[in-house]
C-alpha cells in the first residue's frame, strides 16, 4: 500500500506555478491567427440571405445514419438534432450577412463504456465539417498517457504533438478526469490541463475539444477545473442499453456478417445478456459484441470438427449461430465473472 503525502495548498500552488507557466508558452506557440470580424452593416442595406449551399448540405442524411447505427439512445440523437439545427442556422445567419460569433462547440458526453459515444463523435465530425465548422472529417481519440508525460518537460511536447495531430477536426479526450490528479503532488496533469484550456479559448475555430468519461468523475473534474466547465458548452449523458436494446443490437452485429441466431440461439443470448449485465467490467455495446466473435469461434470449431468427420456443412450452417455456441460461455458458470 503506497501512502501519498499531500502538500499544503500553498506548497502545492508553488509546485504547480512552473508548470501553469509552461503551459501558457505552450499554449501561446500554438496559437495561429484567427479571422478579423466583420464590420457591422445597416439592416435595411443586408440583402435577401443565398441559402441554397447551405440547404444542399444533407446533415440529415448523416443525422440519419447514426439513427440507424445507433440502437435507442433517443435523447442522445435529440440533442445531436439541436446542434445540427443551432449550426445549420448559423451558416445562414452568415450567408444573409447577419455576422455572429462563432458557437462554442467544445463538449462533454458522460455515460458508461460501450454506449455510443465515440460513435457519435464521428458523426459530430461529420456535421462539422460538411457544415465548414473544422477543415478535415476526423477525430483524434486519446487518453491520458497520449498527453501527459512522466517527467519535467515532457508534457508539453506530448500535449502538442497531439493537437497538431487533432488540428482541424475534433479531438476526443476519453476517461478525461485522469488528466487531473491533485491527490499527487508531483502529477504532471495539470500541464496539459492548462495547454488545453488555453487552446480551447484561443483556436476554437481551429480545434473541437470532446471530453468523455463517467458521470459522476466528470462532475468532479469540472468542479476542480471551471476554467475547463466554462469552455464547455454541450453536456450530453449517454444513458445505458436496455436487455431488449442490446439484443438488438447483437442481432444488427451479426445480420452486418450475414450470421443468423437460430430460435433458440436467440433466447439463449438474451438468457446470456441478462446474467453479464449483472456481473463486473460489462461494457453494453462492446461486451455484446465480445460475446458475438466469442459465440463465432465456438460455431468455426463445432463446424470444423464436423468437417474432419466428413461432413460438409451447408450455406445455412455456415450462417445461423446455435444455442450451444452462446451456452458454452462461462457467464452460464456462477463461479466465473466473463466468457
Amino acid at each position: 500500500i503506497r501512502c501519498t503525502r499531500t502538500q499544503p495548498k500553498t506548497q502545492r500552488a508553488r509546485a504547480t506555478a512552473p508548470a501553469r507557466a509552461r503551459a501558457r508558452m505552450m499554449a501561446s506557440d500554438l496559437r495561429l491567427p484567427g479571422a478579423t470580424g466583420a464590420e457591422q452593416v445597416p439592416a435595411a442595406e443586408i440583402p435577401a440571405p443565398d441559402t441554397a449551399g447551405v440547404a444542399q448540405i444533407n446533415i440529415e442524411k448523416v443525422l440519419d445514419e447514426l439513427d440507424r447505427e445507433l440502437v435507442a439512445l433517443t435523447p442522445v440523437k435529440r440533442r445531436l438534432r439541436e446542434i445540427a439545427a443551432l449550426l445549420v442556422v448559423d451558416r445562414m445567419r452568415e450567408a444573409a450577412g447577419l455576422q455572429a460569433g462563432r458557437p462554442n462547440l467544445h463538449m462533454s458526453f458522460t455515460g458508461n463504456p460501450g454506449t455510443g459515444k465515440t460513435t457519435v463523435a464521428m458523426r459530430i465530425a461529420e456535421i462539422l465539417h460538411r457544415l465548414g465548422y473544422i477543415q478535415r472529417n476526423h477525430v483524434i481519440a486519446v487518453t491520458r498517457d497520449d498527453l501527459v508525460g512522466q517527467y519535467v518537460g515532457h508534457t508539453a511536447p506530448k500535449t502538442k504533438e497531439v493537437l497538431k495531430r487533432a488540428y482541424g477536426g475534433v479531438l476526443f479526450i476519453d476517461e478525461a478526469y485522469y488528466l487531473y490528479r491533485p491527490e499527487n503532488e508531483r502529477d504532471y496533469g495539470v500541464e496539459a490541463v492548462e495547454i488545453l484550456l488555453q487552446v480551447m479559448e484561443n483556436e476554437r475555430d481551429r480545434l473541437v475539444v470532446i471530453f468523455a468519461g463517467y458521470a459522476d468523475r466528470m462532475d468532479e473534474f469540472f468542479r476542480l477545473n471551471p476554467g475547463m466547465a466554462s469552455r464547455v458548452a454541450h453536456h450530453i449523458d449517454f444513458p445505458d442499453y436496455s436487455a431488449d436494446e442490446l439484443a438488438e443490437i447483437g442481432n444488427r452485429m451479426l445480420t452486418a456478417e450475414r450470421y443468423e441466431l437460430s430460435p433458440e440461439a436467440d433466447r439463449t443470448f438474451r438468457e446470456y445478456l441478462s446474467l453479464r449485465m449483472g456481473q463486473p467490467r460489462f461494457a453494453h455495446a462492446r461486451s455484446v459484441r465480445n460475446a458475438i466473435e466469442r459465440a463465432r469461434l465456438r460455431q468455426a470449431n463445432r463446424i470444423y470438427d464436423r468437417l474432419l468427420e466428413g461432413e460438409q456443412p451447408t450455406t445455412e450452417q455456415l450462417m445461423v449461430i446455435e444455442a450451444e455456441d452462446i451456452r458454452a460461455s462461462r457467464v452460464f458458470q456462477t463461479d466465473q465473472e466473463e466468457g
